[in-house]
C-alpha cells in the first residue's frame, strides 16, 4: 500500500488533490491530511480511503510531515503538496522499480490552479543542487543531454512530491529535524543528504509525472509558527552549516 501524506495550511485547493489522487490510483492508497492547527472552512472529502489528523497546534510543514508518516500504514510512503494533480497509475510506476534505497520523484509539470490543468511550459526531469547566491541550498533547472534512461538518478528536487519506502524511511531518515532548520524549509535537501550518506540515491521517474501550483498563483502555506516562526535565513545558515562541507564533496562526484 502507499500512504500519501500532504501537509495542509488553509489552501482550498486540498480537495482537488485528494480527489486527483484517488481518481488517478490504480493500487491500494491511503491519504493522510494533516490539518496543520486548522479547521477547514469546506467540506471535506469523505472516502474511507482518508484519514484527516488535526494538529492542535500549528507546527509548520515540517512537523506536519512527520505526524502524517507517524501514522501511515503502507509499504510505502509519499508526500506531496495540496495544489497539485497527477498522471493515472502514478502509483504503480513510482512503487514499481523502487529500490530499498532510492528516494524517488516524477516529472513534474506546472499547474494552472484556475483552469485545473497543466500549464504549457516545459517540464522539468533533473535538477542541479546549487548554493544560491551564496545564502541557501537550491535546486535548479537541469538541462542534461542524452539522457535517455527513464529512470535516472538527479542531483536535487523541489520536494513538493517524493516516494520512498516506509523501511527507507525509518531506518535513514527518521524524522524531519526541526531544531536548526526551522518549521518550513530545506526539508528536501536534508533528506537528499542523509540519503547519499547512508548509500542511497535521489532518483526522477520520466514514466510518470505530477504537477504543481505554478509560482503565479500565491503561495498560501504558513511561515512557520506563532511559537517558532520560520526565520528562514536562519534555517538556511543552518543547513550551509550541517551540510557545506559535504556538498563540496558530492559536487565532485557530479563533475559541477
Amino acid at each position: 500500500m502507499l500512504s500519501v501524506i500532504i501537509p495542509s495550511y488553509k489552501d482550498p485547493l486540498l480537495n482537488k488533490t485528494v480527489e486527483s489522487l484517488l481518481t488517478n490510483a490504480e493500487g491500494e492508497i491511503e491519504v493522510i491530511c494533516v490539518l496543520d492547527g486548522y479547521w477547514p472552512d469546506f467540506e471535506i472529502v469523505d472516502d474511507k480511503r482518508v484519514k484527516y489528523i488535526h494538529l492542535g497546534r500549528n507546527r509548520g510543514m515540517r512537523g506536519a510531515i512527520n505526524a502524517g508518516i507517524a501514522i501511515s500504514k503502507g509499504e510505502f510512503i509519499m508526500r506531496t503538496d495540496e495544489h497539485c494533480i497527477f498522471s493515472k497509475g502514478f502509483d504503480k510506476v513510482l512503487t514499481k522499480d523502487l529500490k530499498d534505497n532510492w528516494v524517488m520523484t516524477p516529472r513534474r509539470y506546472f499547474l494552472d490552479v484556475a483552469k485545473w490543468e497543466v500549464m504549457d511550459i516545459p517540464y522539468i526531469d533533473y535538477e542541479k543542487l546549487v548554493i544560491q547566491g551564496g545564502m541557501k541550498f537550491s535546486g535548479q533547472r537541469w538541462d542534461r543531454p542524452e539522457r535517455k534512461e527513464m529512470i535516472d538518478e538527479t542531483m536535487a528536487m523541489q520536494g513538493s512530491c517524493w516516494v520512498m519506502k516506509r523501511s527507507w524511511w525509518d531506518k535513514v531518515i527518521k524524522e524531519l529535524q526541526t531544531k536548526g532548520y526551522g518549521p518550513l524549509i530545506q526539508d528536501s535537501h536534508e533528506m537528499v543528504f542523509k540519503t547519499w550518506k547512508a548509500g542511497g540515491k535521489l532518483m526522477v521517474n520520466k514514466n510518470t509525472w505530477f504537477a504543481h501550483k505554478h509560482r503565479d498563483f500565491p503561495r498560501l502555506h504558513n511561515n512557520g509558527t506563532k511559537e517558532n516562526p520560520a526565520k528562514c535565513d536562519e534555517g538556511y545558515k543552518y543547513a550551509l552549516k550541517i551540510w557545506k562541507d559535504y556538498y563540496k564533496e558530492i559536487k565532485k562526484k557530479w563533475k559541477i
